[in-house]
């Protein structure tokens, strides 16, 4: 494990144990209370920075656009949920004589959120990233396309939320860093549960996420339960991960830095048995645990992958492949994990780079022989 590796989990167990990584702003002034009925957008809006916005428990038919630093949107628990809104409702147009207000302006931004088809956006810029913004204690369902969706973000906290049968990702994360995504359900989404990128919208080399972490979430039927793409300096720790088409993917490619120096450590991933059709850039998908794809010094340790088992070329419990545009895996180190009863292998290593090491993996089955 590199010094980047072991200081970023010493810094995920300090946090978790005393629950820094989840404190709230220190200037959080008293919580503003949403009932059901009313609009958690005007609340969002009226709200100053550091400010908690309550939510009652009840079904709330709207998006929710988050532009302000340290903003707490905290619910009722999985009672608190957020489903698409009347998309007959329009924000009303300004005309020649007449300019928009500020709560008109305000209303076309978040307008722009259900648009797209997301439940709650936090969205910052490079030059001004939106930093501090807790989302806790609700649910989201039924999105066109995702149900957290940030972009431009620091320090976002994601916890306790459930995500599911939104269109692509349950909830993404893109040009954000020090992420927290902590013991959320997120399941039968589109594409992947939670989703992990540098830019979801062009190429690039990875970026690094200065120490995002993906901990004690549960994920099931998504097509894949965790998608890193093209990011580094992060790690995922103590997920459950079951009944996707494949469990978690670290996806590079030939730009530069290449995706890795994470850490995927302590997950159960099992039985990822659901069946995907292809994509453009994705061959048909059943049956995979771990897969590396076009990643550099990623560590893969102490995991339990069992039972998954598939007919795709990225089935089996721990699979190296090269990625679609035929970028190697080089430098990657699987170790101390159980890897058992997954096929058509428990750990795959073909079409690889250089320098991935397996050592004391507990597996019955290789591609090539000899690695268990």
């Amino acid at each position: 494990m590199t010094k980047q590796q072991l200081k970023l989990l010493a810094c995920i167990t300090v946090a978790a144990g005393t629950g820094l990584a989840a404190a709230p702003p220190s200037v959080a002034a008293g919580p503003r209370m949403v009932h059901p009925g009313e609009s958690i957008q005007a609340a969002v809006n009226a709200a100053k920075p550091g400010d908690v916005i309550r939510i009652a428990p009840g079904t709330y038919r709207e998006s929710v656009l988050i532009t302000k630093p340290g903003l707490t949107l905290r619910g009722s628990g999985s009672g608190t949920v957020l489903v698409p809104g009347n998309r007959t409702t329009k924000p009303a147009k300004s005309t020649k004589a007449t300019k928009a207000t500020k709560s008109t302006k305000k209303a076309k931004a978040a307008q722009s959120c259900a648009k797209q088809g997301n439940g709650i956006c936090v969205l910052g810029t490079a030059s001004k990233p939106v930093r501090d913004v807790q989302i806790r204690s609700l649910a989201l369902s039924g999105f066109k396309k995702n149900g957290v969706w940030a972009s431009g973000t620091d320090r976002l906290v994601v916890q306790q939320v459930v995500s599911e049968k939104n269109g692509t990702w349950g909830i993404a994360q893109e040009k954000s860093v020090r992420g927290v995504f902590r013991h959320n359900t997120v399941r039968a989404n589109g594409d992947s549960g939670i989703m992990i990128a540098n830019v979801v919208e062009s190429e690039g080399g990875a970026t690094d996420t200065r120490g995002t972490v993906v901990q004690a979430n549960r994920l099931e039927a998504n097509r894949i339960g965790v998608t890193l793409r093209r990011v580094r300096n992060l790690a995922v720790i103590g997920n459950e991960v079951t009944g996707n088409c494949g469990g978690v993917f670290v996806v590079g490619d030939e730009n530069k830095p290449a995706a890795g120096q994470m850490t995927i450590s302590g997950n159960q991933i099992h039985h990822n048995n659901k069946s995907c059709a292809a994509t453009a850039r994705m061959p048909a998908l059943q049956g995979a645990g771990i897969v590396l794809t076009g990643s550099q010094g990623t560590l893969v340790r102490s995991n339990t992958i069992q039972d998954n088992v598939g007919k795709s070329p990225y089935s089996g419990g721990i699979v190296l492949f090269k990625s679609f545009v035929g970028a190697a895996n080089s430098d990657n180190a699987i170790r101390d994990n159980v890897v058992q009863g997954n096929k058509p292998a428990d750990l795959a290593g073909t079409n690889t780079g250089s320098g991935n090491t397996f050592e004391r993996n507990r597996c019955g089955a290789s591609q090539p022989t000899g690695t268990c």
